[in-house]
């Protein structure tokens, strides 16, 4: 997996990458690596393809939580959770890329400086606002951040799917917004009618 950024998926600015859309591209569909990914960054995972151009490809990891919580996110920034329930929020693990970018992935609602809209049904807000209002309790419904992001360059991820590194489905947004992370992934593959643990010796848990 590369750990390369595109140059232009910079905080801010409503597109994450620049380029033109290829046909039949992955933006709105879940990336489900297959059981035989060992990659440590992303063996077991399922991540939403925010956007995929012909300069290459953005994710973000949807299964992953980090060791931290909303809570150390707000602190770093000088803002305050309202509630503690706000404040234990979980963080994930994006991706390995820029790990200190935020990404708070939200259901359609709100105005934000620096939205990306994946879908109709999925946004992306990399700006300051959008944590203030979850920190207020007032952001956009279920709403949840992520550090860091899987980056592909130009023709690599369609390699990856060609090498059988993973699968992909188009988004269902219960899969992002409310099935627990632990079961994301097995929930994703479930959606393809298909029972992982068939797959592979290795009992599937995210």
């Amino acid at each position: 997996m590369s750990e390369h950024s595109s140059e232009s998926a910079t905080e801010g600015g409503e597109s994450l990458l620049d380029g033109e859309e290829v046909g039949g591209g992955l933006t709105n569909h879940l990336l489900i690596a297959m059981p035989s990914l060992i990659d440590p960054n992303f063996a077991q995972t399922v991540a939403l393809v925010c956007e995929h151009t012909d300069r290459g490809a953005l994710g973000i990891v949807l299964n992953k939580p980090l060791p931290m919580r909303l809570s150390d996110v707000l602190t770093q920034m000088k803002l305050e959770p309202s509630t503690e329930h706000i404040a234990a929020q979980p963080v994930l693990r994006g991706g390995p890329v820029h790990t200190d970018r935020g990404f708070v992935l939200h259901r359609p609602g709100g105005q934000w400086d620096h939205t990306h809209k994946v879908s109709e049904t999925i946004q992306v807000t990399t700006s300051r606002d959008v944590l203030a209002a979850m920190a207020r309790g007032e952001g956009p419904t279920d709403a949840f951040i992520a550090l860091g992001y899987a980056g592909w360059e130009s023709g690599q991820l369609e390699r990856e799917m060609r090498e059988n590194a993973w699968t992909s489905i188009p988004v269902d947004a219960r899969v992002v917004f409310e099935l627990p992370y632990e079961e994301r992934w097995i929930g994703a593959w479930r959606l393809l009618g298909i029972d992982v643990d068939r797959l592979s010796l290795v009992a599937g848990h995210a």
